[in-house]
């Protein structure tokens, strides 16, 4: 075993711990980051990024069977190794970090592919695909950003079969016939509208009542209305409740009785933190929490503060890219003991890349009654706008704002149609800087956009 001392240990790779890393290097401390796969995390390779190609080729199949209401006739052959290339070459470079490694390298920090655990206060022990173990000193402290996993909801027999998860799907080379989906959050939504418009028999198995619970009731009706259109099957509060694998297809048994049989399963029903193998119980913190709570500066709570950060999915504050890139640089700005903004969640920004968009920023409408809020909400659809009766087949979306009418500020809002997540940043900029509603009124709002609908939904509000 080696030891060695360092300035900073970072534990996990992800977009946020690889931005801090990073940063810390360049500012002259002596770092060191520790990944047990790839570095730059799920979001490069299994998430955010191939996705999106996915969703891009997808979206093209689509406006094409489209063309014939709007401009004309026009055919499409959908071919799924065109997206798989493009994935394979251009957004993972055949899953390989090699380029996110030596760019780290290039900042001046030490790179290990291995398991990084706490062994105490401001020990980190890092176990090599070699076999080797260097137990680290952090002189300056330790960042842990170790992520998620997708979770497994514990059904009879799912375990042994070979279903997939978002990591096999986006590997895909050839597509099959019919699929069961598992889960009707975010990326079961959007995996689900790809494989669909690529020729895919699609279900959707969500044991909740309706689809992409985290965004606003009429976002996920209207969801549900695109997927029936579109010929994907959506069955609400249902749990799946055994699972077996023979001959090459899956069974599945549900709550209503109803067997579902079908080539391939993929489970996408929400992420596990990967806090149980970090070491965690050497610090005095509780290995099987689910999240770590962190003050304003990302600094653990109810441990050692003065030396361990936390940023990422653990945090519990959004599963997000974004929001683990904002993290890091609040972190590192502590980590080197300068002055800045400390951490604040009450506008943060998420978009499910369905067709139709859906972008949501802050509160949703029950999440501010819950908070005891004097709320009061505008809505409109966005095909009523002149821009969505103009753009036509694929228009269909709609705008949702949340008020504090005590303070007439926003506090929530849902922007869905083509580029949803786009239009949101208007949003965004208001619920974070806390416009007023009525300065909100008096601006100017090109026409036709489609982000004139919000002067209609804010318009609904009295």
């Amino acid at each position: 075993m080696t030891q060695r001392e360092v300035d900073l240990v970072v534990i996990g790779t992800g977009p946020g711990g690889e931005a801090l890393a990073t940063g810390a290097a360049k500012a002259g401390l002596e770092v060191v980051a520790v990944d047990k796969h790839l570095v730059g995390g799920e979001c490069p390779y299994y998430g955010c990024i191939p996705t999106k190609m996915m969703v891009r080729g997808a979206d093209v199949v689509a406006e094409v069977r489209r063309a014939a209401e709007v401009a004309g006739e026009a055919t499409i052959t959908p071919a799924w190794d065109v997206v798989h290339r493009r994935i394979d070459e251009q957004a993972t470079t055949h899953w390989d970090d090699t380029i996110a490694v030596d760019r780290l390298r290039d900042a001046g920090a030490t790179v290990h592919h291995g398991v990084g655990r706490l062994a105490g206060p401001r020990q980190v022990t890092v176990e090599g695909a070699d076999g080797e173990t260097t137990t680290y000193t952090a002189r300056r402290g330790v960042v842990v950003n170790p992520g998620t996993r997708p979770a497994v909801p514990p059904v009879e027999g799912l375990a042994d079969t070979p279903y997939w998860t978002n990591r096999d799907a986006v590997q895909l080379a050839e597509l099959p016939g019919s699929l069961v989906v598992v889960g009707g959050g975010p990326i079961g939504c959007e995996m689900a509208q790809v494989f669909a418009r690529f020729g895919v028999r699609v279900t959707v198995v969500q044991h909740g009542p309706r689809l992409v619970p985290a965004n606003e009731p009429e976002a996920a009706a209207l969801l549900a209305e695109v997927f029936a259109h579109e010929g994907i099957r959506v069955l609400t509060d249902v749990e799946l409740q055994r699972a077996s694998y023979a001959e090459g297809a899956f069974t599945l048994g549900l709550d209503t009785g109803e067997e579902l049989v079908v080539d391939k399963v993929l489970v996408a029903a929400g992420r596990t933190p990967n806090l149980d193998d970090l070491g965690l119980e050497t610090v005095g913190l509780d290995p099987h929490a689910r999240t770590l709570e962190t003050d304003e500066r990302l600094r653990v709570q109810g441990g050692p503060q003065e030396w361990l950060w936390a940023i990422g999915d653990v945090t519990g504050k959004g599963a997000f890219t974004h929001v683990s890139m904002y993290q890091s640089a609040v972190a590192l700005r502590d980590v080197l003991g300068e002055d800045g903004a400390p951490a604040s969640y009450h506008a943060v920004p998420h978009a499910t890349f369905t067709d139709p968009e859906i972008g949501g920023v802050g509160m949703s409408e029950q999440q501010a009654r819950d908070a005891g809020l004097t709320v009061r909400t505008g809505i409109t659809k966005l095909e009523q706008s002149s821009r969505g009766f103009t753009h036509g087949p694929g228009g269909h979306g709609l705008i949702k704002v949340v008020e504090d009418a005590d303070r007439g500020v926003l506090v929530g809002a849902t922007a869905m149609g083509p580029a949803g997540g786009e239009i949101l940043g208007f949003l965004a900029v208001a619920v974070h800087a806390e416009v007023p509603v009525d300065t909100l009124r008096t601006m100017i709002y090109a026409y036709p956009t489609f982000h004139r609908a919000i002067e209609s939904a804010l318009a609904d509000l009295s």
